[in-house]
């Protein structure tokens, strides 16, 4: 896709042509894809854009399910929201479309120091954070790179230095989390709270409910043994 906007319009179109069908739809930009050619030799099957989709469907009628995927594809590159795609069917096909999405993480492990964030946005709101992160960063890192699921919202942030710098991670934190909560979203979609974003959980609970969860967590485990320092502040 050439576009964020596109690849909006490719989730809406896969959503009503692939109903019943749909298992995964995941999208990544090319500074992702970027990392995979660069770090482990991984290139995109498709040619060179902006953002990638990445569709999986799933069903008993192998035959009903390619037609049904070709006859999407075409109507998305009809209507110029795609420029490029392709279809795997054979496992090992399937395996490299989708090591394109599952190794981005090693490939950024190769860049020295990673800030890794977990967030969840509305989809008219879901890239704009990384446009904004891209801008609000600049040279101070290697690399702005965003993947995630388009189904749920949920994005995968990351940023990338040398080294680790405080001051990236101050631009960083809370700026994020004040920008998601701020949509609606969500600072954990996937991960949990655990340790690390105790001191963040109010950008998504009020603080009624966080002494409700104090409450019910002093009644339940008075000694505080039950998975320890996690979630509440």
């Amino acid at each position: 896709c050439n576009s964020f906007e596109d690849v909006l319009s490719c989730a809406r179109i896969i959503r009503q042509k692939l109903t019943g069908l749909l298992s995964s739809l995941e999208m990544l930009d090319d500074p992702a894809a970027d990392t995979l050619r660069d770090n482990l030799k991984i290139n995109v099957p498709i040619s060179k854009h902006p953002f990638y989709v990445l569709v999986e469907i799933s069903g008993s009628d192998s035959e009903y399910n390619e037609k049904k995927l070709n006859e999407c594809l075409s109507l998305l590159m009809e209507r110029n929201h795609v420029n490029d795609g392709t279809i795997a069917t054979e496992l090992s096909r399937i395996k490299a479309v989708w090591s394109v999405r599952e190794r981005i993480t090693e490939a950024l492990l190769q860049e020295g120091c990673g800030y890794k964030y977990d967030i969840s946005l509305p989809l008219t709101d879901f890239y704009k954070i990384v446009e904004v992160m891209r801008e609000r960063l600049g040279p101070r890192v290697t690399r702005c790179v965003a993947y995630g699921h388009l189904g749920d919202g949920n994005l995968h942030f990351n940023a990338t230095t040398r080294t680790f710098d405080p001051e990236v991670l101050a631009l960083i934190e809370p700026f994020i989390y004040e920008y998601t909560s701020e949509r609606k979203g969500s600072i954990s979609a996937e991960h949990g709270i655990g340790y690390k974003k105790t001191k963040y959980l109010h950008f998504n609970k009020t603080q009624e409910a966080i002494n409700l969860m104090k409450s019910m967590k002093a009644l339940m485990d008075p000694q505080g043994i039950l998975n320890p320092y996690k979630v509440l502040p």
